[in-house]
């Protein structure tokens, strides 16, 4: 059973409207897929935002109906003492795209933008190489022909503090509550700030950022989605054909005694009963 809740407020978007456009806005994912399969296209996709913005949600959307071969979900860890004596962008450029895939990183290079700045784990000469940096590495990578989007989902401090708390109350979700999103609600103000001045110096015309308002989890998702769609000049592959063969005529095959293999109890008829 899905606990999910749709902000309230003005334009709130019915369930069965929302998941008919989700649905065809996931066929269309499907076909950019192929597209991008078929040219040999590189696409990156950036997720970035406050904690309990509803980037996880997005992407799942995203990713939902997509072969993972393609199209595959990045998001690092801690770095390691040794990434940590690496130039900063080197352990993300290890999980660029190939030709035919599709990146998506929940969280990014950007953590040095944000928590890094907000919390103190890196230095203000780090984080100021970091924003002069960072244009020139994007740029290197449009340059070279990656498709690269960056979406800042945006969400308001009343609603990230309702999330959280759905978050502690909620056993499927309490995994995604760590010590830092806790302690993100006392540095609203400061993460408002970081983001603000990365902004100044990332919102490049090669590499826009996209802001996402993420009050409404079901308006946003569709608005992200819809939007990745309009920026890429995808087509969609005609399909080979391929038709199914004709089943053999049986050849004398027996299956062996059901009591000779180890079957995994039927749970579900308990619930019947």
């Amino acid at each position: 059973m899905s606990h999910e809740k749709d902000s309230s407020g003005p334009g709130k978007l019915p369930r069965p409207v929302y998941e008919r456009e989700l649905y065809r806005l996931q066929i269309e994912l499907v076909k950019l897929q192929e597209w991008v399969r078929a040219e040999g296209a590189r696409l990156v996709v950036v997720f970035e935002g406050r904690d309990a913005a509803g980037k996880g949600s997005t992407i799942k959307r995203v990713t939902e109906l997509l072969n993972p071969r393609v199209a595959r979900i990045v998001a690092l860890p801690q770095p390691t003492e040794r990434e940590r004596s690496q130039w900063y962008f080197q352990r993300y450029v290890e999980h660029l795209p190939a030709a035919g895939e599709v990146v998506l990183l929940d969280r990014s290079w950007y953590n040095r933008a944000g928590v890094e700045r907000v919390m103190g784990f890196c230095t203000m000469e780090e984080h100021q190489r970091f924003l002069r940096q960072c244009p020139i590495f994007e740029r290197m990578l449009v340059e070279d022909g990656i498709l690269l989007r960056k979406y800042w989902f945006s969400v308001s401090d009343a609603v990230q503090e309702q999330r959280l708390r759905r978050r502690l109350e909620d056993p499927t979700r309490r995994w995604k509550l760590s010590a830092l999103d806790v302690e993100s609600i006392s540095h609203w103000e400061a993460y408002s700030r970081a983001k603000d001045e990365m902004f100044i110096h990332t919102d490049i015309s090669e590499a826009p950022w996209y802001v996402v308002e993420s009050d409404n989890k079901r308006r946003a998702r569709l608005n992200m989605i819809a939007h990745l769609l309009s920026t890429v000049p995808y087509e969609e592959v005609t399909w080979p054909a391929i038709e199914l063969p004709r089943r053999p005529p049986a050849t004398g095959y027996q299956r062996p005694p059901r009591d000779l293999q180890t079957y995994v109890p039927d749970h579900a008829s308990e619930l019947c009963e």
